[in-house]
């Protein structure tokens, strides 16, 4: 029989499929999925079970019910202050990775080549390749993840169609700031390149950091796709609910590509998140902060164990460092370990890089996104395991 595309039946399974499964046959703490183990405020999901009941279950229009749209407008002008249409600049999705694939796939055309910053999201590069695409990839420095300005001008070139950009990052939790989105704006109208901005994190941001829309500066409003998520910013991640924001001949290639992805995301769910939208600022700022408290939990939990924790701005993660413990393997085999006997599930962090180079073996990334019951328990299961003759003395 003829072969199948080799870049979706060669593909790997996720490393997060693959850890969850083990963690779930040792009965082991997950932190290696981040998704809440709580739900999201009361009055939105009931606003959503609500709208179930009251006959409007059909399909919802191409790029979104207008309420929803008019939601992510309103959110763009008061966190961001950007002017925005929601009849002609906004596209609601099924959840930010299938806003992702709508984007990439109306931008790129065979040959293309995409600019990407290591560590990155597991299902960019698949995407990328899957459209035609060449990946151009650039490393962050860790610990610090310091971004190599000349390394990334390097990456870009006359074939150059976009940038994808993360920030806040999954996994490094690093949030570019104004100085650095002004070089990377530089770069994308030197070259005249788009970019492709996932901002699924954009309200979880730690340490007094400021969440900059790349969108924002001057020049970028016709070259930017910005991304949000309902699940990240009010802890439903199994709602998929995304919206795209973009000015309108990039919003209307992607609601093309949408139309023959999803076509529409369920209507309850839409109009469940256009009143969480709308909530006081107050209730963004208090998600942030309870999440840098949790952050602030585990990280100094594992510091006491020996782990060294990099920083964290942003996002459900903290990557730690496991050189000091001295174990004899790499992070995959470090991870696999963690789970089988201490209890504790984490992922490897050279699970996000391509393979161009030899990624970092020494470091781990760690999902805060829980219960603090939970977090202790992870500590006291990881601290049992790692410093017995300690506990015992």
């Amino acid at each position: 029989m003829k072969s199948l595309n080799h870049l979706v039946a060669d593909a790997p399974t996720t490393i997060f499929t693959l850890m969850s499964a083990l963690a779930q046959r040792h009965g082991a703490i997950n932190l290696g999925q981040g998704f809440p183990d709580t739900e999201g405020p009361a009055e939105i999901v009931k606003a959503a079970a609500d709208a179930l009941l009251d006959n409007r279950n059909q399909y919802a229009p191409l790029t979104g019910l207008p309420e929803l749209r008019a939601a992510v407008a309103r959110s763009n002008e008061r966190f961001h202050g950007l002017r925005i249409d929601p009849d002609h600049e906004v596209v609601v999705t099924s959840g930010a990775t299938e806003a992702l694939a709508a984007s990439l796939a109306a931008l790129i055309e065979p040959g293309d080549e995409v600019v990407l910053i290591e560590p990155l999201y597991d299902c960019y590069l698949p995407m990328v390749r899957l459209l035609g695409g060449v990946p151009r990839l650039v490393r962050l420095l860790p610990p610090e993840w310091r971004l190599d300005r000349d390394a990334l001008a390097a990456a870009f070139g006359p074939k150059t169609k976009l940038l994808l950009l993360n920030s806040p990052m999954n996994p490094a939790g690093r949030v570019f700031d104004q100085d650095e989105l002004g070089f990377v704006a530089g770069l994308l109208e030197r070259h005249d390149a788009y970019a492709v901005c996932d901002e699924v994190y954009e309200h979880l941001i730690f340490d007094g950091a400021r969440h900059v829309p790349l969108m924002t500066l001057p020049g970028m409003r016709e070259r930017c796709i910005r991304i949000g998520s309902a699940g990240k910013s009010f802890s439903l991640t199994g709602w998929k609910v995304g919206y795209v924001t973009a000015a309108p001949a990039l919003a209307a290639a992607v609601a093309k590509a949408h139309q023959n992805l999803t076509f529409a995301t369920p209507p309850n769910l839409q109009r469940a998140v256009a009143l969480g939208l709308d909530k006081e600022a107050a209730y963004f700022h208090g998600l942030a902060a309870d999440l840098q408290r949790k952050r602030d939990l585990l990280s100094r939990g594992l510091e006491g164990i020996g782990f060294a924790v990099l920083p964290s701005r942003g996002s459900y993660f903290v990557v730690a460092d496991i050189t000091a413990l001295g174990f004899d393997g790499d992070d995959t085999a470090f991870c696999r370990h963690i789970t089988e006997h201490a209890g504790v599930a984490a992922i490897p962090v050279s699970a996000f890089y391509g393979d161009a180079d030899p990624p970092p073996r020494h470091l781990v990334r760690f999902a805060f996104c829980k219960q603090d019951s939970v977090l202790e328990e992870a500590v006291a299961r990881l601290r049992r395991h790692f410093r017995p003759a300690a506990l015992a003395s």
